[in-house]
């Protein structure tokens, strides 16, 4: 058997936080390495010697690690295979488990031979913005889009369920502490011995921040050791809820905090029934963000090659895994946090073989120490170039002031394979920008840290640029304390802040980019991801694009998944210089959630499949299912389409036999459908009318006892949100009917303004749809089957008008009868409660059945009422106004309302607006497509006008003869008669269809009013 530490060329024997008594065996690209618990898939990649991770955007150039944390642009991995697979998932953030497989990406045939790696030489051809400039001109952009698109993306998504189980979770906090390192805990711990209910949210495996990835020490001991002994205490308190492996990626009004924490994504499988993740939303009155830092990178020819890494993230590989990036290494940096990365590099065996820092003096101690060791210091100097392909063979480095100066420097060959670049430190404003906040700029660390704050934040530590480890503490104890003690909680006495032994640090340099050799062509990189370079910045200026989100957007700047973590400051410090203004002017983009990639899953949690979309049954579905009736699922709803016998076969021939039986049975007998599905609210109470006036268009207040009316809802801005009948039942009792899609709209519509807007008004509504089964008897035969029915009632149209209501009993059972017509013929509606459907449906049935009575379906209930032109949810989609509908003159303006406002605005009221209409094909026979595009002329070049669509349709109405449809049409009253085109573009049809009435059946209404 082979040892893990044999297998591991680059990891050393001693040190880090890796158990080696557990080693780990994983794949990438199809090879089998071996790693240990605790390692990261990027630092077990560089202990076998891989740095070679994966290719860039659009050169398709190697990249190789960069960073160590959630800033990574480059090491970008498919992760497991099937429904699990996850693609741009970074390596630098995947804890290793057993097992392990990953894949990289953006490359073909192979990582190290990728064919459009091409792309590279035409490099000069593809700069920012060139497909703009490009593909716009002949042959036209659609010839171009299928090529670009195959081109365009990073990872592959799999078209497979994922079988994971993902959780929502709320929590409520006096005090949310977000990030675990030094400020962190001091905060968390100070606030939580006041007794306040603090959460802790941390994204890592473990607490401790940066000080798992350096030498540091507190009391003289390890860092690590307070760190532990921190937790420990913390882990002892109730009101204390730690979130290990939790990233808070968005910071939401009313001080919410919103957090995905990772709870078996280190597992090579969730145990059964264990959920992959967990979505909180936590709730907080005080927030402390301790969000850390981010060290930028140098801009200079080259800069992209593997092997070139962040200098923090060398020392994490060194200090934290054990590992050694490299063999020979070269630090490159504007600041005296170089030289600890120099000294870091020696301790863990690395030879390091120089120093480079522009800066000519004002360092600090740390020099010195690094000089004692013997390792070369080059000041006033800069990297200029790499070399090397698929990973890095050395630099040359030359004079920073005779390069500013415009003259050619000599310059100096260093080989080496790792080269640690660091150009300070940036604080992760992100959450506070996430409410509003402006980051401002400070000249001292070349920066933008917090300003003022919109909500109850306090940024902590190096979130607001106070790097060094004392400051972090000290600012962490005198957060928790302070924020704790506002919430009225105590304290106590101030703790002693810990003492560290960090040596004093000088001044860092501003270099946002090191300028180009004179005479070469080189690419200096400042987005590795996307491939932006400090020329496509200079580009973006010289064509006008000067504001920052112009430039984004222009070149493509931070747009990349690591949404410009590491290139953003440098890229706007470029934009700054080729301006001729300071950063501070320039400013930064707009932050926005998620701080890193969420899988969608999270935000859905279990609300899916059926759990999002429960399937609804009525009282009568076994009675439908048991009859024939072929179901369709309609608004949530399973809800018979049409009804075939026992002996028939299910064939597209049978079932417009079946449709246009049912259709006609309604016209010449009678037909029974279930109208259960509808929406039902009970309105009660003394300002019930009150209400309906205000959320209808039309009057209320004269409704009578025992009456119903027909009313259409508006949203605020004026466009029709529903339409249905409400019917009074009693003195203050009222019994509303909606769409069967709207159900869930409209009561959420009455119980917001009810709860929110008028408090005062006396009513109160509850939703009884799956209270009440509900069936309709339409026909010319209707009244003689109620009769049967209902013996004790007078039917006639004295006794029993259109639009009345009647409570009585069927048999024993109680009822409510309604004289209401959705089919244009003289019809009731029967409800009873839920329990009693299906004995009332078998009862009219029964009844029914000497009068020609049989059950119908969705398909001819649609043909039904598209012949009289009466509009469902397909017409009322959100964008029409009543006017557009029909319904202009029941607007009352004796009356405020919903939506009456925007109602009445020229643009809601224009006569050339798309308005309700009828169509029916000129030869009589074609098929009208429900969502074709309503043209003039098919044959007109594109751009074609558009003049509205086709919203609903029949393939055939047996009572008129041919296919109908309904569809909105501009200016469409005065163009009944006119004929125009019906394109249906996804099948290349287009249909000459005739304009007319919506209504195109017993247009006078003899037959509604029997």
């Amino acid at each position: 058997m082979i040892r893990g530490k044999e297998q591991q060329p680059f990891r050393n024997s001693e040190g880090g936080e890796i158990e080696r008594t557990r080693p780990l065996s994983f794949s990438f690209d199809g090879k089998t390495y071996t790693g240990y618990e605790g390692d990261t898939l990027a630092s077990a990649l560089l202990a076998n010697g891989v740095n070679l991770v994966g290719r860039s955007f659009k050169y398709h150039r190697p990249r190789g690690i960069y960073s160590a944390g959630p800033e990574e642009p480059n090491a970008l991995v498919n992760l497991r295979s099937g429904g699990r697979q996850e693609p741009n998932t970074r390596a630098t953030q995947i804890e290793l488990f057993a097992g392990l497989e990953a894949k990289s990406q953006n490359r073909w045939p192979s990582l190290a031979l990728d064919v459009m790696g091409v792309n590279d030489l035409a490099a000069r051809f593809l700069v920012a913005g060139f497909y703009y400039k490009t593909f716009m001109g002949l042959p036209g952009w659609h010839f171009y889009e299928h090529f670009i698109r195959k081109a365009a993306g990073m990872g592959e998504a799999k078209h497979v369920s994922d079988p994971d189980i993902y959780d929502k979770m709320h929590g409520h906090a006096d005090i949310v502490v977000v990030g675990a390192g030094p400020a962190g805990l001091a905060a968390a711990l100070t606030a939580g011995q006041s007794g306040a209910r603090v959460f802790l949210i941390d994204e890592n495996d473990k607490p401790g921040g940066r000080l798992r990835s350096e030498r540091e020490t507190i009391d003289g001991k390890p860092a690590m050791d307070w760190a532990a002994q921190t937790l420990a205490e913390l882990e002892e308190m109730e009101n204390v809820t730690l979130l290990r492996r939790a990233t808070a990626f968005g910071y939401y009004d009313g001080d919410t905090i919103a957090a995905l924490e990772r709870i078996s994504d280190h597992l090579p499988v969730p145990a059964p029934f264990q959920v992959r993740q967990r979505r909180w939303l936590i709730h907080a009155r005080k927030v402390l963000l301790a969000t850390g830092s981010t060290e930028r990178p140098l801009v200079f020819d080259g800069n992209d090659r593997p092997g070139v890494m962040l200098a923090g993230a060398a020392r994490t590989y060194a200090n934290r895994f054990a590992v050694r990036p490299g063999k020979h290494a070269v630090v490159f940096a504007n600041n005296d946090d170089g030289y600890r990365t120099a000294l870091d590099l020696a301790e863990a065996g690395i030879e390091v073989r120089g120093v480079i820092d522009p800066r000519t003096g004002g360092q600090g101690p740390l020099k010195e120490d690094v000089i004692a060791q013997g390792i070369d210091v080059v000041s006033g100097a800069v990297v200029v170039r790499t070399h090397g392909y698929l990973g890095l063979a050395g630099v040359d480095i030359a004079d920073l002031g005779t390069l500013q100066s415009g003259t050619t420097p000599e310059t100096r060959y260093i080989p080496c394979d790792l080269l640690a670049t660091g150009g300070g430190w940036s604080p992760n404003v992100h959450l506070y920008s996430h409410q509003s906040g402006k980051p401002v700029y400070d000249p001292a660390i070349a920066a933008f840290v917090p300003g003022t704050s919109r909500m109850n934040d306090h940024s902590i530590g190096a979130a607001r640029g106070r790097f060094s480890l004392g400051d972090c503490l000290a600012d962490g104890y005198a957060a928790g304390q302070e924020t704790a003690e506002a919430l009225g909680f105590t304290t106590g006495a101030v703790a002693d802040i810990p003492s560290t032994d960090e040596p004093a640090t000088g001044p860092l340099k501003i270099l946002w980019q090191v300028p180009a050799l004179p005479g070469r062509k080189g690419r200096r990189f400042v987005d590795l991801q996307d491939d932006v370079t400090a020329d496509d910045v200079k580009l973006a200026q010289s064509e006008g694009y000067v504001s920052v989100e112009h430039l984004k957007r222009y070149t493509t700047l931070g747009m990349g998944t690591d949404q410009g973590k590491t290139s953003n400051i440098n890229g706007h410090g470029v934009l700054a210089e080729a301006r001729g203004l300071d950063v501070s002017e320039v400013g930064t983009t707009t932050f926005r959630p998620p701080y890193t990639p969420v899988a969608i899953g999270a935000f859905a949690g279990r609300e899916i499949g059926r759990h999002q979309n429960p399937v609804r049954r009525t009282p009568m579905h076994d009675w439908h299912l048991a009859h024939g009736a072929q179901m369709v699922e309609a608004g949530l709803w399973m809800r018979p389409q049409y009804y075939l016998g026992k002996e028939e076969p299910k064939s597209r021939e049978a079932m417009f036999k079946a449709i246009e039986l049912e259709t006609l049975a309604v016209r010449n007998a009678a037909g029974i459908s279930d109208v259960s599905t509808l929406g039902k609210i009970d309105i009660q109470g003394p300002d019930a009318a009150e209400l309906l006036n205000r959320v209808y268009i039309n009057g209320w207040k004269t409704l009578a006892v025992g009456k119903a009316r027909y009313g259409v809802m508006l949203r605020e801005d004026g466009v029709a949100l529903d339409d249905g009948t409400t019917s009074r039942i009693g003195e203050n009792h009222y019994y509303m009917t909606t769409t069967t899609a709207e159900a869930g709209p409209v009561m959420e519509h009455l119980e917001l303004h009810l709860q929110v807007h008028w408090p005062d008004l006396d009513v109160k509504v509850a939703s009884v749809s799956d209270e009440w089964a509900a069936m309709a008897i339409a026909g010319p035969n209707s009244r003689a089957i109620l009769q049967d029915l209902f013996p004790q009632l007078d039917l006639s149209n004295d006794g029993f008008p259109f639009m009345g209501v009647r409570e009585s009993k069927l048999g024993a059972m109680p009822a409510r009868i309604f004289r209401i017509s959705f089919s244009g013929e003289l019809a009731y509606e029967i409800a009873v409660p839920a329990g009693y459907g299906e004995a009332a449906w078998e009862r009219c049935l029964a009844v029914g059945e000497s009068h020609g009575l049989v059950p119908y379906g969705l398909e001819a209930l649609n043909i039904l009422r598209i012949e009289k032109g009466h509009v469902t949810v397909a017409e009322i989609d959100g964008r029409v106004s009543a006017a557009d509908l029909g319904f202009g003159q029941m607007m009352s303006s004796k009356k405020r309302f919903i939506g009456d406002a925007l109602a009445t605005r020229e643009c809601m009221n224009d006569p050339g607006r798309p308005t309700l209409v009828g169509l029916t094909p000129v030869d009589g026979k074609t098929r009208i497509r429900a969502g074709s595009i309503l043209v003039e002329d098919p044959k007109t070049p594109p751009p074609v006008p558009k003049l509205g669509h086709v919203s609903s349709t029949a393939p055939i109405s047996p009572n008129v003869g041919h296919p109908i449809s309904l569809g909105l049409l501009k200016d469409g009253p005065n163009r009944i008669g006119d004929t125009v085109w019906a394109v249906f573009p996804l099948k290349g049809e287009a249909v000459q269809v005739k304009v007319t009435r919506p209504n195109v059946y017993d247009v006078e209404g003899a037959r509604l009013h029997g």
